[in-house]
């Protein structure tokens, strides 16, 4: 599979990370990551950026290290009625959102509840991507979560850190091989995120391939192997694609995949 994109990171800004933008774009780059977002926590995750750190966006170069850069957030659902921690009129300003459900930021409740939380997130169209909907601790109806994502134009993220071997999310593998069966009957489409925490795992999607591989999920249901299809999604992204750094660094990946394929047939 090759993979154009990681729009799932954090920066040292949301206390909780270890790296700073540049150092993680720097990584990304240096991997041949065409594409790189930074998405740290909005503010209801405790320890986070003031909503001030996503109003001022329009400072940061949106080239780094020859590479082109997004800048979005990583919202926090905070009720049932799927209502996040920055207000629409400075949504409209980011590149892209994702919202997730954090166990630190939304009330005790059920599947029932939490299954709400996330439609009524989607409905919001300044909202592009669900992450990581895989926690047993927070259950979710996935029949549920995929028809709706169809339905409102939403990606479902596939999460690596869930599925890297001690994650505090509980049962990531087995709710994810129930979510992605359910994608598959509906068509809905899905996006990799490393959730990297560390410049080390800008772009990591080792974990979240294989259970991809292991299932023989689509590939054209996978936004990360089309920029095209994820524009689709972020029309930020779409206003890039005619970008001739963009178009190169997609060439250049593609060409060192083919390298890797031809050298494997060889052995």
């Amino acid at each position: 599979m090759i993979d154009l994109m990681d729009l799932h990171t954090h920066t040292a800004a949301c206390g909780h990370a270890y790296n700073t933008l540049y150092e993680m774009a720097r990584s990304a780059s240096e991997k041949g990551l065409p594409l790189f977002g930074s998405s740290d926590h909005a503010p209801a995750m405790p320890g986070s950026c003031h909503k001030y750190y996503f109003t001022n966006f329009r400072v940061i170069p949106r080239t780094l290290y020859g590479m082109p850069l997004l800048m979005g957030a990583e919202l926090n659902i905070t009720d049932f009625d799927g209502q996040v921690d920055l207000p629409q009129e400075i949504l409209k300003k980011m590149d892209y959102a994702i919202a997730s459900i954090h166990i630190q930021c939304i009330p005790k409740g059920t599947e029932a509840d939490y299954t709400r939380a996330y439609v009524k997130a989607m409905e919001n169209p300044l909202i592009h991507i669900i992450g990581h909907p895989d926690d047993s601790r927070l259950p979710a109806d996935y029949d549920t979560l995929a028809a709706a994502a169809k339905e409102n134009h939403t990606l479902l993220e596939i999460n690596n850190s869930s599925l890297t071997p001690g994650s505090i999310r509980v049962g990531a593998a087995d709710n994810y091989a129930r979510l992605l069966e359910r994608c598959v009957h509906y068509g809905t489409a899905v996006i990799l995120g490393s959730d990297a925490h560390v410049e080390a795992d800008a772009g990591n999607h080792r974990y979240a391939v294989k259970l991809l591989e292991e299932l023989a999920f689509p590939l054209e249901l996978v936004a990360n192997t089309s920029l095209e299809r994820a524009a689709s999604f972020i029309p930020n992204l779409a206003a890039r694609l005619d970008e001739p750094l963009l178009r190169a660094r997609i060439q250049a990946r593609q060409d060192a995949e083919s390298e890797i394929s031809s050298g494997e047939a060889e052995r």
